[in-house]
C-alpha cells in the first residue's frame, strides 16, 4: 500500500508524505519512542522543550540521540504552558536549541485537570510568535470561530481537539470539526483525544488533513503495533475521503446486486 496515495502534505512550504505526526511523551523509555516512531512512519515529531532533554542535560540521554533531525522533522511544543508569555519564551528557547527552527507547535492551556486550551492566551501568543517569523501550528478547541481567527492571524496549520488530551475518548464533536475543515484554507490536524486507530480514520475521513497522537500509542498493550495500526488508520481513512463516499438513504435499502435476471422458483 502507497502511503497517502502519492499525494503530499504541505505545512509552511515544507512537503511530507505521511499524515500522522507522533509526539514523543509517556514512553517507557528512549528505545521504545525510536521504535514507535519508525513503525509509525511518521516524518513529523513533536518535542515537549519543558520536558524533554534536546542536550541541555549533559548528564541524561538526549532525545537527538534517539531521533535525529536528519531523519526526521522536529515539532516542539509548549505543552506545560499556562500563559501567552511562557509559551513564546519557550519557543524562542526550542529556536536556540534547534539551530533557528520556525517550524513550532503552539499551546497554551487552562487548567491542570482537563488541559483544556486557553483560547484567549492562545490568539496573543501566536500573534506574538507569527510577528517574530514563527511558523505556527496551534492546539485549539473546537470552535470554528476560534479557529478562523487563528488562521487570520497567520498560523500554518490549525490543530482542534478531538476530546481532551490523554483521554482516548475519540472524537466527540465531528460537526464542528467539519465546519473548521470546510472554512479553512490551511491545514487541519486533529490533535488530542485519538484514542485508537478507527478515530484517526474518522478523522481522516472528515476531510482532516493529518492527525497527531501519543498517548493512544505510548499507553497501548503494544505500543509498536498500535503505531503502525494507527498508521494504516490514517490511510484507510484519507483514502475513503478521496473515493467521496456514497450518500446515506434514510429511507429505503437499496441492493447492491441487479434486480433484472433474478432466478425465481416456480410454485
Amino acid at each position: 500500500m502507497e502511503l497517502n496515495f502519492k499525494e503530499k502534505l504541505f505545512i509552511a512550504n515544507q512537503k511530507f508524505s505521511s499524515r500522522l505526526i507522533i509526539g514523543t511523551g509517556k514512553y517507557k523509555n528512549l528505545e521504545e519512542t525510536k521504535s514507535c516512531v519508525i513503525a509509525s512512519e511518521a516524518e513529523i515529531v513533536t518535542v515537549a522543550i519543558r520536558r524533554t532533554n534536546l542536550g541541555q542535560d549533559p548528564k541524561t540521554p538526549s532525545l537527538l540521540d534517539f531521533i535525529s533531525p536528519k531523519d526526521y522533522t522536529l515539532l516542539p511544543n509548549t505543552a506545560g504552558c499556562y500563559t501567552a508569555e511562557d509559551a513564546t519564551r519557550t519557543l524562542f528557547l526550542a529556536r536556540e536549541l534547534l539551530d533557528g527552527h520556525s517550524l513550532v507547535k503552539l499551546e497554551v492551556l487552562g487548567d491542570e485537570n482537563t488541559l483544556y486550551p486557553n483560547v484567549v492566551e492562545t490568539i496573543k501568543a501566536a500573534k506574538a510568535l507569527v510577528k517574530e517569523n514563527f511558523d505556527v501550528m496551534v492546539y485549539t478547541s473546537d470552535d470554528p470561530i476560534v479557529a478562523k481567527e487563528l488562521e487570520n492571524i497567520g498560523c500554518v496549520a490549525i490543530m482542534p481537539l478531538g476530546s481532551l488530551i490523554g483521554s482516548g475518548m475519540g472524537l466527540l464533536n465531528p460537526f464542528n470539526l467539519q465546519l473548521i475543515v470546510e472554512q479553512t484554507k490551511i491545514p487541519v490536524i486533529v490533535d488530542a483525544g485519538v484514542g485508537t486507530a478507527s478515530d484517526a480514520a474518522l478523522a481522516m475521513e472528515l476531510g482532516c488533513d493529518a492527525v497527531l497522537v501519543n498517548s493512544a500509542i505510548a499507553a497501548a498493550g503494544q505500543p509498536e503495533l498500535m503505531a503502525k495500526a494507527i498508521k494504516l488508520g490514517v490511510i484507510a481513512g484519507r483514502g475513503a475521503f478521496l473515493a467521496k463516499r456514497m450518500g446515506k438513504i434514510n429511507y429505503k435499502a437499496s441492493a447492491s446486486s441487479p434486480n433484472e435476471g433474478i432466478l425465481t422458483r416456480k410454485k
